[in-house]
C-alpha cells in the first residue's frame, strides 16, 4: 500500500512532470546491490592481500575479481546518468577492463593478482574496470557531495598510475588500498540507506534528451 502511493507521487522535473514507477525503483536497488556485491569481493580481496600472501588467498582473489566485474557490470548497466555517451563511455572500459583480465588470467600461469602486481603495465588494460568504477565515483561525489567518493575520485586513479610508474613505497601502496577498500564498503553502505528517487533523477532531463538525439538523428 505504502509503495503504491510512493509511486503515485508526481515530480516536477526541470523539462515536466514525471513519476517513479516500480520499474524505476528495481533498477536503483539492483544498481546498489551491485555496487554493494563489488565492494564486499574488493575489500576480501584486498584483505586477503594486506594480512596474508600465501599463494592459496593469492588463487583465491582471481574468483574474487570476477565477482567484482560482474557487480560492478550490473551497476554500471542500471546507473542512472544523464549523458548517454558518458554511461556508454564508462560501460565500454568496463568490457576492455574485463576482457583485458580474462586474458590475463587464461595466459598466463600465475595468478592473475600476481600478474597485474608484477606487471605494471598490464594495467594499461585491467585498469579501465577501476577506470569505469572511478567514473562512479565521480558521478556520486557530484550528484550528492559524498565525502568517501570526493576521496575515492582521486585516490583510485593516483594508486594505480603509481604503480604502473612505480614511484609509490610499497607501504604507502598498502596504505591506500586499505582506504580505497574501507571507503568503498562505506560508500555502498550508505547508498543501501539512501532514498530512492534521488539515485533516478530528473526523469524528465532523460526523456527531454532523448527527444533531442531522436531529433538530431531525422536530420
Amino acid at each position: 500500500m505504502t509503495q503504491h502511493v510512493s509511486e503515485s507521487i508526481v515530480y516536477q522535473g526541470q523539462f515536466g512532470e514525471f513519476t517513479i514507477n516500480e520499474g524505476d525503483r528495481t533498477g536503483v536497488i539492483v544498481y546498489r546491490t551491485g555496487l554493494m556485491v563489488a565492494a564486499l569481493s574488493f575489500a576480501l580481496g584486498s584483505a586477503l592481500v594486506l594480512l596474508n600472501h600465501n599463494a592459496v588467498n593469492l588463487q583465491i582473489l582471481t574468483p574474487l575479481f570476477a565477482c567484482f566485474c560482474i557487480a560492478l557490470g550490473v551497476s554500471l548497466f542500471t546507473i542512472h546518468i544523464y549523458l548517454a555517451a558518458l554511461h556508454r563511455l564508462l560501460q565500454i572500459f568496463w568490457a576492455i577492463g574485463t576482457l583485458s583480465a580474462v586474458f590475463f588470467a587464461v595466459s598466463s600461469v600465475e595468478p592473475l593478482a600476481l600478474t597485474i602486481y608484477n606487471h605494471p603495465t598490464s594495467l594499461f588494460g585491467v585498469g579501465f574496470v577501476f577506470a569505469a568504477l572511478t567514473g562512479i565515483y565521480f558521478k556520486e561525489a557530484f550528484c550528492f557531495d559524498r565525502l568517501e567518493t570526493k576521496v575515492l575520485t582521486p585516490l583510485v586513479p593516483i594508486l594505480l598510475l603509481g604503480h604502473i610508474l612505480q614511484v609509490l613505497p610499497v607501504q604507502l601502496e598498502q596504505i591506500m588500498l586499505a582506504g580505497w577498500a574501507t571507503l568503498f564498503v562505506v560508500f555502498a553502505l550508505r547508498k543501501v540507506i539512501q532514498p530512492i528517487p534521488p539515485d533516478i533523477g530528473d526523469k524528465s532531463v532523460f526523456v527531454y534528451l532523448k527527444q533531442q538525439r531522436f531529433k538530431s538523428s531525422e536530420f
